[in-house]
């Protein structure tokens, strides 16, 4: 059996300007009071309109996600992470170019670090006042009168590219001293020439949080006072050592690097792979080798995600927006391997990659001894890099065709590229290859642009590269199947058309009238897109992305669940915490929220209509004991309806029970394991019920095989849960402070597990209520019978679910059920075997996995987890709010 492994989506990569007219001889009257949400509003459709502007560049979900990743980038603890610019001074002459490409980042909401250099026009002066310029080793030798011109030099065209972005309407400001320190590189060879020792980040970061892009010299002092030249291309690549941000780009004037014999533009440099061979290249020399030198010792320093561009300051927008660029983005990437033996490799690490990645295994279809023993049959290669990222395997008997039955990528093999790079090298060795995907692959078109030929049956997509003619696909097919290399789907039925090289290609099967086999067509491939070392795009769709920033106001803070998710909201790119209510810390400051200081308030009904007839608060979270919300929510309700703007006010979502029946609440599953509550009924609500933790997970256990259920006999689902699930109570600390504690401790637990509420227990009835709602018509409702135990572990529900099943089924079926249901959920991960805590405890993720069926194949057992402070409870709550609210649906979501 072949397998692709499905990662995340594989990818690979006019300035707008507010103008105010007044008349001149106006007659003065008084300026109204614009309000800051006013003025937030009017930022916000700038930013829109701009970013519709990139769409003229790129396609929108290109722009999208390149926005969502960099706006993420950025912390207010640490704002400079966005990029470094360094802008060459022959760049500084077509100022009114580059000045309209940083404000246009700043448009979006976007704050580069930028360094300037002046070589340019510091030569064009010394050399007007007769000094000639002196180098040793490409570094200018700088005397006295030299620093004293360049000090000027800088000082002028710093404040020149200030002043046009600020006639653009976008504030920066001018950082010509104490950022860097230095001592002197070789004061008798060099003369004030420093070598920088320390970089003080702390004006640069002032100036964004100030809401000014920060615009610097390469000017630097020594520890007693002396300024110091600095190489311009050395002290952006100190500075991004110090800042280790997303993006280093460097503007020059040719707009990127290029091949010096065919003059063409190197799109792409992956220095772990390339960089050896390319320092011996004949035409890599003088100013070449030594920028290549200087990328390899810059990115040696920083994380494998971040990269360098080179590029033209025109062509900025397309470089950062889209996933073909503009410039030459150079990179680590890996150096690669092959094997011809698991040994060669090392067993345990290639069964731990299959174990981990092969759709197969994960799905249930095939153990990882059975894959082992597969491979056996024929010869083969496994291809990858270092930290197996990707790894390939092809089968290639002796006078047979090859075929790739194994691709694995990692979630960092997909966002490096690494997969292009391994696919290269198996192109390389074979010159023709087969493999297969699944039809429904969200990679699909990854396989389509790497392949000459393709069709689908069954389910199944099989590609080729390196044969044209028809007849011999069929031939090689045939034989393929009658060996058991591929599965048997593929042979002909009837007579058929044959799947054509440069057909159009198509969005998925053809099916043909006659009955005939279906199939599908690739174009040849126009050259692989080469991507951002940054993440990858949730395969579910979100809908148009707000980058707003919106307020968030949460009621009853105290508890764990409210700790988890001022922690998440402390990451999240637009969504600010800017009210916390706790009747017993109320004054003390709250901890695990990173973005500002804030205090604890005791907020009262009467405070809450108030600020929700103000629009204070975009949205609100009820984080209450059961029957407590009613009367905060009644409040919103009256300040909703005195708001003078109208509308409907803002955003509720309740993580107590008092709701989840509510017929005129959303009921907050998003997904598929609720189609009655999807994605589309959340977006369009403002009351949003938060499921519960046990709930959530009996669903998704569940969900998949409702219309499969025995009739009238329950489902069984016994809980064990973290004692943090029991919630928290008042204590007094050492200094006389409230302060919450858990109500259940595991001392009490003595070591054990504390069943409790054996029946009637609330999830019970939520999850048969809300399951029912997948039933047809026609049927009676669901129930579920439900056993929770407490546990000695802080936080993660484990739970066993035992269903008696209409029809006999097997254990691979129900797994394909599940893999059906949940196919593209970045928070569900289906596993091979058992979820262990370690598989659930502080994970985001919703884990399934141990499907059994019975000896007579009339009872499945599976086993689900989650942790009940996170995908139970804030972590839902955040998909939630980031829906309802316009965002992308996992913004502040870590889904690795």
């Amino acid at each position: 059996m072949l397998a692709v492994a499905s990662a995340s989506r594989i990818s690979g990569r006019t300035a707008g300007r507010a103008v105010v007219v007044r008349a001149r001889n106006a007659v003065a009257v008084p300026k109204p009071r614009v309000s800051a949400r006013t003025i937030q509003s009017i930022a916000q459709t700038d930013r829109d309109t701009i970013t519709r502007l990139l769409y003229s560049i790129g396609t929108k979900r290109e722009v999208e996600r390149h926005l969502r990743i960099f706006s993420s980038s950025s912390h207010p603890s640490q704002p400079a992470k966005f990029a470094v610019i360094k802008i060459g001074g022959a760049v500084l002459d077509e100022i009114d170019e580059l000045a309209l490409s940083l404000s246009f980042l700043y448009r979006v909401g976007l704050y580069p670090v930028v360094l300037h250099g002046a070589g340019p026009q510091l030569n064009h002066i010394i050399e007007r006042e007769g000094i000639i310029p002196d180098y040793i080793d490409g570094i200018r030798v700088t005397d006295a009168k030299t620093l004293q011109i360049a000090r000027r030099v800088f000082l002028e065209e710093n404040l020149k590219l200030v002043g046009a972005l600020e006639a653009l309407g976008t504030r920066a400001r001018p950082i010509t001293s104490g950022v860097f320190t230095a001592d002197y590189l070789d004061k008798e060879k060099y003369g004030l020439v420093g070598k920088i020792t320390k970089i003080d980040k702390r004006p640069l970061e002032a100036s964004i949080r100030a809401g000014a892009l920060p615009i610097l010299t390469s000017l630097a002092e020594s520890p007693d006072g002396q300024i110091l030249n600095v190489n311009a291309d050395i002290a952006a690549g100190e500075l991004a050592k110090e800042l280790e941000p997303l993006k280093i780009v460097f503007l020059n004037e040719k707009g990127g690097l290029f091949h010096g014999v065919t003059g063409e533009k190197l799109s792409v440099i992956n220095l772990d792979e390339e960089y050896d061979q390319l320092m011996k290249e004949p035409w890599v020399k003088f100013g070449t080798k030594l920028k290549l030198r200087e990328f390899k010792e810059l990115l040696d320093h920083l994380p494998r995600s971040s990269s360098v561009a080179v590029i033209s300051a025109s062509m900025l927008q397309k470089e950062l927006f889209t996933d073909d660029g503009a410039g030459t983005l150079i990179r680590r990437g890996y150096k690669l391997f092959k094997h011809n033996s698991i040994e060669g490799l090392g067993a345990d690490r290639f069964r731990q990659v299959i174990h981990d990645r092969d759709p197969e295994v994960l799905s249930g279809f095939q153990s990882v001894t059975g894959v082992l023993s597969e491979m056996k049959n024929t010869p083969y290669t496994i291809y990858g890099d270092e930290p197996l990222d990707v790894v390939a395997v092809v089968s290639h008997p002796p006078g047979e065709t090859p075929v790739l039955t194994k691709l694995l990528p990692s979630r960092a093999g997909v966002l490096n590229n690494v997969i292009d790079n391994v696919f290269s090298a198996i192109k390389k060795d074979h010159r023709r290859l087969f493999w297969t995907a699944q039809a429904d692959d969200e990679n699909r078109g990854w396989h389509f642009e790497r392949a000459d030929g393709s069709f689908t049956r069954a389910g199944k997509s099989l590609f080729w590269y390196g044969v044209q003619d028809v007849a011999e696909v069929e031939r090689i097919v045939t034989e393929f199947e009658q060996k058991g290399r591929i599965p048997r789907v593929y042979l002909p039925v009837g007579p058929s058309s044959p799947p054509h090289r440069n057909a159009p290609k198509t969005s998925g099967a053809a099916e043909t009238p006659n009955g005939t086999r279906a199939y599908s067509t690739a174009v040849p491939r126009r050259g692989a897109t080469r991507g951002y070392a940054t993440m990858v795009e949730p395969a579910v769709p979100t809908g148009p992305v707000s980058i707003e920033v919106k307020r968030l106001g949460l009621i009853g803070a105290r508890g764990f669940t409210g700790q988890a998710l001022t922690t998440l909201l402390s990451s999240h790119p637009y969504l600010e915490l800017s009210h916390v209510s706790s009747r017993q810390l109320a004054g003390r400051a709250l901890y695990g929220y990173t973005k500002a200081d804030i205090k604890y308030s005791n907020l009262s009904h009467d405070e809450v209509e108030s600020m929700e007839a103000a629009g204070e608060v975009d949205a609100w979270v009820m984080a209450l004991p059961n029957g407590v919300c009613k009367p905060f929510v009644d409040a919103i309700d009256r300040g909703a309806a005195k708001r003078q703007s109208g509308g409907a006010g803002s955003v509720v979502v309740d993580l107590s029970a008092d709701y989840r029946f509510e017929e005129n609440w959303t009921y907050g599953l998003p997904g598929e394991a609720s189609q009655l509550y999807g994605r589309n009924a959340i977006r369009n609500s403002k009351r949003i019920s938060n499921p519960g933790c046990y709930a959530t997970s009996m669903q998704m256990l569940v969900a998949p095989l409702v219309k499969h259920v025995a009739p009238g006999v329950l489902p069984t689902v016994f809980g064990l849960s973290g004692y943090s699930g029991a919630g928290t109570i008042m204590v007094t600390d050492p200094d006389g402070a409230p302060a919450s504690a858990p109500k259940v401790s595991p001392e009490s637990l003595g070591g054990g597990v504390r069943p409790y509420s054996l029946t009637g227990h609330i999830h019970e009835r939520e999850a048969g209520h809300h399951l029912s709602r997948l039933l047809p018509s026609n049927e009676s409702g669901m129930k579920i019978a439900f056993i929770p135990a407490v546990t000695p572990w802080f936080s993660g529900i484990i739970s066993t679910a035992s269903i008696p099943l209409r029809d006999r089924m097997s254990a691979k079926e129900v797994a394909a059920l599940f893999a059906e249901r949940y196919h593209g959920e970045p928070l569900v991960r289906i596993l091979s075997g058992v979820p262990s805590l370690h598989d659930i405890e502080n994970k985001h993720t919703w884990s399934v996995g141990g499907f059994q069926t019975s000896s007579e194949g009339d009872r499945v057992v599976i086993v689900g987890g989650l942790d009940n402070l996170l995908k139970g409870a804030a972590t839902q709550c955040l998909q939630n709010l980031n829906i309802a609210l316009g965002y992308d649906e996992f913004a502040g979501i870590p889904t690795a």
